[in-house]
């Protein structure tokens, strides 16, 4: 009964390898890129994974301002918010967001909603960044392609 035994290695965080990937969200539908974005921040496309270890990648997207929803959403989800006040809840169409000041607040929050709350998720959102064009302030992390996209492409049955 011994030989059908397996240990399972629990990676410990000096023994993390972080790498550095980009990836362009022009076109892109925002719940199925901040899957893709989610796991790869939470590092559960490695083999190596440990739930209560931060082994993720670090994750920086462009172009969060070209980003879209399907059908009617951008005019139909809201964002709501409360002040603290009685009565004081206040909503923000996804439309108008991206139209704002702020459009990667978007695609920030549905990332955010995607991993666990608590200290390692704090943690593990601290590797996304997000910006609305197509500078960024990472390229000599020489942050490798992320294809979301094709992945979109491959898993589709039909």
């Amino acid at each position: 009964m011994k030989a059908l035994m397996k240990a399972t290695k629990s990676v410990k965080p000096h023994e993390v390898d972080k790498k550095w990937h980009i990836v362009d969200a022009d076109g892109l539908v925002v719940g199925r890129a901040a899957s893709i974005i989610a796991n790869v921040l939470r590092g559960k496309h490695k083999t190596s994974f440990t739930p209560h270890v931060d082994c993720g990648d670090n994750v920086v997207v462009i172009n969060a301002d070209k980003i879209r929803f399907t059908s009617n959403k951008a005019e139909k989800k809201v964002y709501y918010k409360h002040t603290g006040y009685a009565g004081g809840i206040k909503g923000v169409t996804a439309a108008k967001v991206l139209d704002g000041r702020f459009p990667e607040r978007v695609l920030e929050k549905a990332v955010e909603r995607m991993i666990p709350r608590g200290p390692l998720g704090r943690q593990q959102m601290r590797n996304l960044r997000i910006f609305k064009g197509t500078e960024h302030d990472h390229a000599a992390q020489t942050p490798q392609v992320l294809d979301i996209a094709g992945m979109n492409r491959k898993n589709k049955v039909g």
